[in-house]
């Protein structure tokens, strides 16, 4: 580890240990299913917590935050994870496209919706929005076994508007309309309602075409603001 992220850690460890609420903790818990331990910190303390930790490091490289990352997902408490997706989303312009390699584990390790809705729509969207070619990768991921990585590939473009590549927006959620996962169906007719702001005949188009293929959750989603 560099020594920036290793200060880093070290003053989150300490920053987050001396706000910590056990009572809260116990609701954040149940909250996400006890599969995360939580110092129990709201999002609010946790940032404030993480800006004091900051204060005076940088600049950033993609080693010092793949260190921070990976550290952070070792760490049991599930803050420092949620901390490690806002640092990178606040560094989302340093990374090259290497860096999916880290993301990939980031997503597929300790994965539940906290985590990987902000890797997906803000990490990883940046990264391809950068590095056109990682447009490949979200080919290959849209058809993975790992439902999270599928969940990422549907949901990279939410934020592109106008410049989404609809061919593969609609591919994607074609070729997993039948998923049997609740957080794919979701993530279908999510990326399916944000763009409808774009061009809403299209995507009512999509849903009439694809009607017997998706689930009543994917429809029910995508259709809120048609």
């Amino acid at each position: 580890m560099s020594d920036l992220a290793g200060t880093l850690m070290e003053r989150l460890t300490a920053e987050f240990a001396s706000a910590r609420d056990p009572e809260r903790a116990v609701g954040m818990e149940a909250y996400m299913r006890d599969q995360f331990a939580f110092h129990g910190l709201p999002s609010p303390i946790r940032r404030a917590r993480a800006r004091a930790a900051l204060t005076g490091l940088g600049p950033w490289s993609a080693d010092d935050l793949r260190a921070v990352a990976l550290a952070c997902w070792d760490r049991e408490e599930r803050e420092f994870q949620q901390f490690a997706c806002d640092l990178l989303t606040a560094h989302v312009t340093v990374p090259g496209p290497d860096f999916l390699g880290t993301l990939r584990i980031l997503i597929t390790t300790k994965s539940w919706w906290d985590t990987i809705d902000p890797l997906a729509t803000r990490v990883v969207a940046g990264l391809v929005r950068r590095h056109p070619a990682l447009v490949a990768r979200m080919d290959e991921w849209h058809r993975e076994e790992n439902m999270w990585l599928v969940r990422t590939a549907i949901l990279h473009q939410l934020h592109y508007g106008a410049a989404t590549d609809t061919d593969r927006l609609f591919g994607y959620c074609a070729a997993q309309a039948r998923h049997p996962d609740f957080f794919v169906r979701k993530a279908i007719g999510w990326a399916l309602r944000q763009y409808a702001r774009t061009d809403p005949a299209e995507v009512r188009a999509f849903l009439a075409e694809h009607a017997a293929d998706l689930s009543p959750l994917s429809i029910r989603e995508a259709s809120k603001h048609l």
